[in-house]
């Protein structure tokens, strides 16, 4: 194997397990870089002007911190009111009051599918996917104890409804959506046909999947009570049953329908029409956060702090991919996959999911691709609209690998392993969004 790949091979590595050892990303990432910056070559052109050799000190100044600040400068405010947005609906209740309201639909059937298609919507309508964990667990709880469903499905049926379906169907105001549109400037429904096609497969196969495990869970004897489970819950969290005050749920739908017809209806940028929907909130659910305005002061802030801790994670990943995207590993790798007989958008595909999963984030594995192969995406010749929907698509399959973030964080909630519960956030967020690539490949072909 070419050195310079080999490096960035065993970069990744590193950063799966030091990520996987849940070192925080603001150490993970300068320290993943400085080890490709020991270990790589880069070419002299490449190079920033007035640099002819590559050091750790000039490699973290000039590459690293310009592309962590440079995604900064472009998504803090989709962050941000995002996270004002999510914080509005975790303190009044509205989030709770949606999931409620559909749990009500399942009658003790379809929990784990259930608890999916709740965090799609939720999630769908803008609401963050770390305060829908929060949120969703004691319901998911609840549900699955009235069903004598074993807990090992909650962590992918939590997460297979924040990163799949809502992350990358068109109109979605996820970052992913957003990344595609800003760099190569199509529209938020980009290749609304076929995207549908996957989008509705991929909600398809994981909805019968959750459903098809629940069911060969139990005919195989495992149920709610599990001695077998490693971390067993203590009566308190048996007991979690969440606020009565809740707002009704078409008042707490409201806003996200402001959000969705805001964007995708009249056009209007994301950052406005999420902030419309927090103005909606705040308005609609003002009595529902007692202590007037002090205490929304409050919410505001925790929503504040909240969008520069997620930001700031990600922006950083996106900083190690600014050194990368620079060796001459990558240029190599880049090179390898052009003489591959594929097609552009295969192409596409692998390039954003091996960033994602080098990254172990969607949107920070989309930031890298894009910074580094826009110009390569548009040189392909590929219908633009489609290259936005394969890469926001792709960016959901290696994302998802054990080191990531996220999931070791909504493990931890549920008090589950990687042993216990890996398996199905592997089938549901990895192996069927790929199966939903080429399904979009194959009905870009004559749609």
């Amino acid at each position: 194997m070419n050195f310079g790949i080999l490096v960035l091979v065993l970069a990744l590595v590193l950063f799966g397990v030091l990520a996987f050892l849940q070192l925080s990303a603001l150490i993970l990432a300068p320290l993943v870089s400085i080890f490709v910056i020991v270990c790589s070559k880069f070419p002299v052109e490449l190079l920033p002007e007035g640099v002819e050799k590559m050091t750790i000190l000039t490699g973290l100044k000039q590459l690293f911190m310009p592309a962590a600040s440079a995604y900064v400068t472009s998504y803090f405010l989709v962050f941000f009111v995002g996270a004002l947005f999510g914080a509005v609906y975790q303190f009044t209740g509205a989030a709770e009051s949606i999931s409620k309201w559909i749990a009500g639909f399942s009658k003790g059937k379809f929990a784990a599918p259930i608890i999916f298609i709740i965090t799609t919507i939720l999630t769908y309508g803008g609401v963050s996917g770390f305060v829908v964990f929060f949120v969703i667990y004691p319901i998911a709880l609840n549900l699955f104890k009235e069903s004598n469903l074993t807990r090992r499905l909650i962590p992918a049926a939590i997460s297979a409804g924040c990163w799949t379906v809502s992350m990358v169907a068109p109109g979605s105001p996820s970052i992913q959506n957003v990344i595609a549109m800003t760099n190569l400037g199509t529209p938020s429904t980009a290749a609304f046909a076929p995207s549908m096609v996957a989008v509705i497969v991929e909600f398809v196969l994981i909805f019968v999947w959750l459903e098809w495990r629940a069911r060969s869970f139990t005919k195989k004897g495992y149920f709610f009570d599990d001695n077998r489970l490693k971390f067993q819950l203590d009566p308190e969290e048996l007991g979690q049953g969440g606020r009565e005050d809740l707002p009704h749920w078409g008042i707490a739908l409201t806003p996200i329908v402001i959000i969705l017809v805001l964007f995708n209806g009249f056009k209007v940028p994301v950052e406005a029409s999420v902030f419309a929907g927090v103005a909606a909130a705040t308005i609609l659910m003002w009595k529902k956060v007692p202590g007037g305005i002090r205490e929304w002061l409050k919410v505001f802030n925790k929503g504040a702090a909240d969008s520069g801790v997620s930001i700031l994670n990600t922006a950083i990943v996106v900083g190690f991919g600014g050194i990368v995207q620079k060796t001459q590993g990558f240029q190599d790798l880049v090179a390898a996959l052009k003489t591959w007989n594929i097609s552009p958008l295969v192409f596409v595909m692998l390039t954003v999911a091996i960033c994602a999963g080098a990254c172990g984030s969607a949107s920070g594995g989309m930031g890298v691709a894009f910074n580094a192969l826009t110009d390569t995406y548009i040189e392909l010749g590929a219908n633009l609209e489609q290259v936005h929907r394969i890469a926001a698509i792709a960016a959901g399959t290696l994302d998802t690998l054990p080191h990531q973030g996220a999931q070791i964080t909504l493990l931890g909630i549920c008090k589950m392993t990687h042993k216990e519960a890996y398996f199905d956030i592997f089938i549901t967020q990895i192996a069927i969004p790929f199966i939903a690539c080429f399904v979009f490949i194959a009905c870009c072909g004559f749609m």
